[in-house]
């Protein structure tokens, strides 16, 4: 098989179109996440905590800034982000289930099952 060709197999493969718009869509997602976090859960945690700012901590160590602040700050983005997408996806999995839940009738058996079972059932009537 040529190159190209399998290189062609492989990019229209629907896997991997998926994967590019659930990149996509990843990224749309991230800005929604951020402004979640940012906009609505930050305000909230700087009232709590008095208005503190992490991101001007600093220590100095002769000629280096060991900026420990900002890494603290990073840390609590993170959780937040975390955190908000773990009850978005927990909420999508819960619709999810409510419409795996539904039984599914199992199908009528085809022509070849019906008669291969007339079949068996001739032969155990022999046998006896």
């Amino acid at each position: 098989m040529g190159f190209i060709k399998e290189f062609k197999e492989f990019a229209v493969k629907g896997n991997v179109v998926d994967m590019a718009v659930g990149v996509i869509i990843g990224g749309a997602f991230g800005k929604i996440v951020t402004s979640l976090v940012n906009d609505v859960f930050m305000p909230i945690i700087g009232m709590i905590t008095g208005g503190i700012d992490f991101t001007g901590l600093v220590l100095k160590v002769g000629e280096a800034e060991i900026k420990y602040g900002q890494f603290i700050q990073n840390v609590v983005d993170f959780l937040l982000v975390a955190l908000c997408i773990f009850l978005v996806i927990k909420g999508i999995n819960r619709f999810k289930k409510k419409e795996e839940a539904k039984p599914v009738a199992p199908p009528a058996p085809s022509n070849e099952e019906v008669l291969l079972g007339e079949i068996r059932d001739l032969l155990k009537q022999q046998t006896k």
